[in-house]
Order: C-alpha cells, then structure tokens, then sequence
C-alpha cells in the first residue's frame, strides 16, 4: 500500500470494514475474528480513533505478534501485515473457513465496532452461511404416532419410486428424515396433510389481480397440504388462470397455454425448493394483466449474488431437494434459471426477468395480450403441423398402444384424456382406457399431473423418466 492511499483510506474514518488502533495489539483477536466473519477489512495500528496518524516503534514484533494472534483463531485466519511509514496496516482478506472463534468466542462487525454474538446471532450466522440447513433439522412439532398416518405414508413411497415392502423405520433412516428420533423439517413438509401445523410459512398462496396492481384481488387460493399436493394444485389453479389458445392439428386440435407450462413448473419447483423457511411470508403466484410474479421469500444464499443465478447453485435445503429430485420434481442442481430461459426462448416468449432483493426473489414472466397471444399460436401453428405429421406417422407405424402413447406424449408435453384420444385417432373411450392409457399408467411409464385427483377436470398425463428411458431404448416395457 502506497502512502497516498494509506491517507485515502484514514480519511473515509473507521467503517464497517476498518479499524483504526492507536497502538498495540489489545483485543486484537476479536477485531480479526470479526473481520474474518464478514467480508475482510482493514486494521490500521498507530491511527487514532479521530484519525490522526500517530505511528507505531517496533514494527518486527508487532507483527510476530499480529501473526501469532491470527494462529490462535479457531480455524487460523489469513492475514497480510505491512507497514507504510510509521502505521501498521493488517488487511483481513475474505476468507474460506468462516465461522471464526477467537478465545472460545464468536465476534461479528456492526458497524465500526466488533461485538460478540449472542447464541441467537451464533445460530443465524450458522444458517446464513450454510453450516445449518433448516430443513435437516428436527421438528418438534411433529409427532411420529400421531401424524405419520398410513394414507400419508403410502402415498409418499408411491412418489418416492419406493417398494411398498420396505420397512418404514428403515425408509425414514436411510433418507436422512429422522434426527434425535424426530421427523426433520423437509420430511414433515412431505408427509402431511396440513403443513401448516409445523410452518405455517410453507403453504402457497395464489391471487388472481384486476388490472396491473395488486389494488383489487378477483380471487384468491391458498394451499396448505404437503409440499408435492400444493405444488401440482397450484400449477392446475395457475393454468386456469391464465389464458390458451387452441391449434388445429390433423388429429384434433391442441391446447397451448399463453407461457410455457414447464418453464412455469420448474420456478414454482424452484420457488419451493430454495425459498428460506425460517423467515415469515408464504411462496407467492400473483397474477396480474400483463405479467405473472412467483415470489420467493428468503432472498440468494449466501455466497451467491444475481449474476451467479444460471451459473453456479448453493441450495439452502438440500434434504428438501434430494426428496423432491426422488420425486422427478426437480432436475439436477443448478440446471433450473437455464431451462426456464430455454423453455420460453423456444416457445416464443420473452426471458422472463429476474428481482433478487435481501428477502424476496422473484421470477416475473411477462404475459401476451390478445393479438399477441394470437399471433404467436398462428406462427406455432405451422410448426405444429408439421410436428403433428412426423408424430402421426411414427405412431402409424408402431403397433404397440403403449409405444403409440410414449410417442404422443414425448412429442406434445402434457396432454388431458381426450387430447391424448384424439391425437391417437382412438374414437371409443373404453378401447382407449383399456388398451392404451390404463396399461401405460400400470407400468408408470406415464403419470397424472394431479395424482391425488384422479378425477379433476384439469387433470393431465406426462412421461415419467422411466417412460423416457423406454422410448428412448425403442423397446416397449411390457411389465
């Protein structure tokens, strides 16, 4: 550091990120320590707290000693001593290691001062920097006995891709649901039936806006059953909101939603899986005129700023994730701000935007207006066409109905019952059921969107990933 600069930062006074010392090394370790637990500093010895520049004498054994308190931290703190004329300059890079300790205890800057943190500071900083994941930890409000009911249960190893003969003890041990013989968060989240009863914040909430402010609410829906029913109840109430428009095709007519439902699924998915649930405030769909918002509360992890978002991921409950990627919710880490910009570039619709504040992301998809939306099924129009006779003559030429069905549903995405029927060209609904859609399903090559409602009428059939793995093979699974 060059003299001029040395006055520069005098200067600008004692901050956040300096410390002037008249001189000596007192307290010295928690001013690294604190340091060491925010972002670095600098700690300038032989400037006083008004900023005059005093100097130092010895400046060899002061910084043995500077050294040696750096090595009493626990883990060691990295520091870098110079001197430039008679002042003491220790710049406290950001490090790697955090949290630090010094003398068994825990320090952090607020302010131009460093404090000692409380248990409760201790704790949050042990969460914000990713030591605790919230969703690997016990809920106590979760009683085994009570609300572990075999309907929730049996439901949850259908989703998990579990056998049905596996001990359940065991289940709940091997995927890391159990800690200090409680349920963990991330399992109590999955196996209820009203997860608010253990947080209340993990319930969705959906609002329908007049117009372009949140002035007037048309309706509103809140979901509060367990993390996968919400998620699919709220994608059905979110499509049927918003607007679609219907393309001839040589076999029908298909359905095209306003904004691409994958693109759709994977921020919700994403909302879900890395909001913070220790804070107050619920994941959030408005929908307004022109742009639809899902809101996240809990703003980027720590170590992650906006321009990482598509390039690197630090997931905030990685429990949580890994059940939900068991469940086909989810693909791998960091692969969703990527597909969501890919999606909606091949659909045709702007890149949605993204709003990182310290509470709240939010991902804002912009909506079509009328003439848009129209515009934009007359140009997909004409490429469906011609996807629609490639995919009719691949399903001509296989005869196999389940392999028929693979090909539909790998081409078109989503598809309701009568989409489906009508895109094989089956006329009778039972031949349909019973040879084509009922065996499919047996074989869960296929999946309902909505699972826990057979019957809804929004209700929609999928690949799964083993239907892809087949179609993929070219060799029709029969059983």
């Amino acid at each position: 550091m060059k003299r001029k600069d040395l006055d520069s930062l005098i200067a600008l006074g004692e901050g956040f990120t300096t410390e002037f010392k008249r001189s000596g090394t007192a307290n010295l370790g928690r001013e690294l320590c604190a340091f060491a637990n925010a972002d670095g500093g600098m700690i300038l010895i032989g400037v006083t707290d008004d900023g005059r520049c005093l100097g130092v004498q010895n400046h060899n054994r002061l910084k043995s000693e500077v050294q040696a308190i750096a090595r009493s931290a626990e883990p060691t703190i990295l520091v870098n001593v110079e001197s430039v004329d008679a002042v003491l300059c220790i710049r406290v890079p950001a490090q790697q290691g955090k949290p630090y300790s010094f003398g068994g205890k825990f320090y952090l800057r607020e302010g131009a001062s460093s404090q000692q943190m409380s248990r409760d500071e201790i704790r949050e900083f042990f969460y914000r920097e990713g030591l605790i994941h919230y969703d690997e930890t016990p809920c106590n409000a979760y009683d085994l006995k009570r609300d572990l009911k075999p309907p929730i249960w049996a439901r949850f190893i259908k989703r998990a891709g579990l056998p049905e003969s596996l001990d359940r003890k065991t289940a709940l041990h091997n995927l890391h649901l159990i800690k200090d013989g409680k349920m963990t968060h991330a399992g109590a989240w999955l196996l209820t039936d009203d997860i608010g009863r253990y947080t209340m914040q993990a319930k969705i909430i959906c609002a329908l806006f007049q117009g372009t402010s949140n002035a007037t609410i048309l309706d509103r829906k809140e979901f509060s059953s367990d993390l996968y029913t919400n998620y699919q109840e709220c994608m059905a109430y979110l499509k049927s909101k918003l607007n679609s428009a219907f393309i001839p095709t040589s076999s029908g007519r298909n359905e095209r939603l306003e904004l691409p439902e994958e693109a759709l699924r994977e921020a919700l998915v994403n909302a879900i899986a890395h909001r913070d649930y220790r804070i107050p405030g619920s994941v959030q769909l408005h929908i307004f005129h022109d742009r639809l918002e899902i809101v996240s509360p809990g703003g980027l992890p720590a170590g992650m700023r906006q321009e990482d978002l598509g390039r690197r991921s630090i997931p905030r409950n990685p429990l949580l994730f890994g059940l939900l990627f068991r469940m086909n919710l989810v693909e791998q880490v960091g692969s969703g701000i990527n597909r969501i910009r890919l999606l909606c570039k091949n659909y045709g619709v702007a890149i949605p935007k993204i709003e990182v504040e310290d509470n709240w992301v939010t991902v804002v998809f912009k909506r079509l207006n009328r003439t848009d939306q129209t515009a934009g099924a007359s140009v997909t129009q004409s490429v469906t066409q011609s996807v629609t006779q490639s995919v009719t003559q691949s399903v001509t030429q296989s005869s196999d109905p389940i392999d028929q069905v693979l090909r539909v549903l790998s081409e078109h995405g989503e598809l309701s019952s009568s989409q489906l029927r009508e895109a094989l060209n089956v006329k009778h609904r039972h031949l349909f059921r019973h040879n084509y859609l009922h065996p499919a399903l047996a074989r869960e090559l296929i999946a309902m969107t909505i699972p826990d409602k057979p019957s809804s009428r929004l209700q929609k059939y999928r690949l799964t990933h083993k239907g892809k793995r087949v179609l993929k093979q070219g060799t029709p699974d029969n059983g």
